[in-house]
């Protein structure tokens, strides 16, 4: 029945969509899913980055400035591997959405413009940064991780700005079916858009801080207790740390305004089947044939979180249109396991500090270094969960109370060997991402630091050299030979 239930929600009737509406669907959610993860490193990581950086030089710490060394190449790959996959979703936002960005592309233009410039300036100065090692000072190198920095959460803002649009829409007006009086600057500085971008900003600290700090304390479980790791973990995992605790409280902020914005969104995320005074948080359950099942519900705790008091109702479904609820079980379930995966990381983090804090190292401890092993992959997946909430919880509308997705979508059979080709794309992105890093990760380990290239001009030049020093060597060896042998022959 449940599984039913969510197929219907997911593959909605062909028979009165565009034929173009679900692959449209499953492309966006690939695509969208796939680099918000390389999008949150483009975020967060220079940030740790410049502080490794930057204590390297300040104690004059070989060990930091090795790690900044080796992360800046990292961060090189994966920026290479995001860039593709950006700009294929810059594409698809025609490709698959015809009717949206047909209708609202001059609304959205500056946005997306801004976004492109942000990231050639992201891609220049890791370029110089990369290219300045021995060859600019110190201080002036770590100075260019800062506009890469800046440019990438600028960059990032702007996407943020279009999507907080699409769920608060503003900057333009509809007269007689006409979009006009568009006000592009509007998308930009919505409030919406800030909370919006503050809730993932801080997540991606998580996602990235996280999955740092996972890959030393593995390193930490197979006996490698080096300053190098030491360092490595600590440094992400305290940005992870402020990250975890800021977030709950960002996030009560950011639901507080659906109350007022996306009271459908906010019913689906409480499993509010009707309006009740004071509303109970429900943890767990189902919608089944408009019954909620196997939930646990405390008393009050729903008005609490969701509107800031004890007695403040959640709107409840029944007060919508069916046609206007959004697919309530996927929306719940994605919104209480990012919850729940945050809660966690967040009491994680607090123990660690708080036992570090009264002399107690738990990194001495195999099952909190297992729990951080793991805190990255859970970091990721609630940040894969929230933006689904977000997503789906938007849902039957693309542009809130606007237009609806099925509006959106083309009537383009096709595009089902697009969503093929882009899943082999992707596959193999992420097939050589994960052996490139593996190797780099192999051949430091093995003290090969610079990684030198198998072939090219400055590894030909070293083969030329070596092969004319051994020919000097031999002429050398022969002439002297030579000359000793005539020198014994003269003696």
């Amino acid at each position: 029945m449940l599984v039913t239930d969510v197929v219907v929600q997911v593959l909605a009737d062909p028979a009165v969509e565009p034929a173009g509406l679900l692959p449209a669907r499953q492309q966006m959610a690939l695509s969208l899913g796939w680099h918000i993860i390389l999008a949150c490193f483009g975020v967060a990581f220079p940030a740790m980055l410049f502080t490794m950086h930057l204590i390297g030089i300040r104690r004059d710490d070989p060990n930091a400035l090795m790690l900044a060394r080796k992360w800046g190449k990292v961060a090189a790959v994966l920026f290479a591997i995001g860039a593709v996959s950006g700009t294929v979703l810059s594409f698809e936002m025609g490709l698959l959405w015809p009717g949206l960005m047909g209708t609202y592309g001059d609304v959205l233009g500056l946005p997306f413009a801004f976004e492109g410039l942000a990231f050639f300036l992201e891609a220049i100065f890791l370029g110089i940064y990369l290219y300045g090692w021995d060859r600019i000072p110190p201080k002036r190198h770590v100075l260019m991780v800062l506009p890469m920095a800046v440019a990438g959460v600028f960059g990032t803002y702007c996407v943020i700005a279009v999507n907080a649009w699409m769920n608060v829409p503003v900057g333009f007006e509809v007269v007689d079916g006409q979009v006009t009086n568009i006000d592009p600057w509007a998308v930009l500085f919505s409030s919406a858009a800030f909370w919006q971008f503050l809730h993932m900003w801080i997540a991606a600290y998580m996602v990235v801080g996280f999955s740092v700090a996972a890959v030393y304390a593995v390193g930490m479980l197979r006996g490698r207790r080096d300053r190098r790791h030491h360092l490595g973990f600590t440094i992400p995992f305290a940005f992870a740390s402020v990250a975890a605790v800021i977030q709950p409280v960002v996030g009560h902020l950011l639901g507080n305004r659906l109350a007022e914005r996306q009271p459908a969104k906010l019913a689906a995320f409480e499993l509010a089947t009707e309006t009740e005074s004071p509303s109970p948080l429900r943890i767990g359950g189902f919608l089944i044939d408009g019954t909620v099942r196997w939930a646990i519900d405390i008393p009050y705790l729903g008005s609490i979180v969701a509107r800031n008091s004890f007695t403040a109702p959640v709107e409840g479904l029944d007060t919508f249109p069916p046609e206007d609820r959004p697919p309530v079980n996927i929306t719940h379930w994605a919104f209480q396991i990012m919850v729940g995966i945050g809660l966690l990381l967040m009491l994680s983090v607090i123990a660690y500090w708080v036992a570090r804090w009264r002399g107690h190292d738990l990194t001495d401890r195999r099952w909190f270094l297992r729990l951080v092993a793991v805190s990255g992959v859970l970091a990721i997946i609630a940040v894969e969960a929230g933006w689904v909430a977000t997503e789906v919880g938007r849902q039957p509308w693309v542009v809130y109370g606007f237009m609806r997705t099925s509006e959106a979508a083309g009537d383009n059979p096709g595009l089902w060997w697009v969503l093929g080709v882009t899943a082999v794309v992707y596959s193999g992105l992420t097939v050589g991402a994960i052996i490139v890093l593996r190797s780099m990760a192999r051949r430091w380990r093995a003290g090969d630091v610079e990684l030198p290239s198998p072939y090219g001009p400055e590894s030909a030049l070293a083969s030329s050299e070596a092969r004319g020093g051994a020919h000097r060597d031999t002429r050398g060896d022969t002439h002297g030979d030579t000359r000793g042998d005539t020198g014994e022959e003269r003696q």
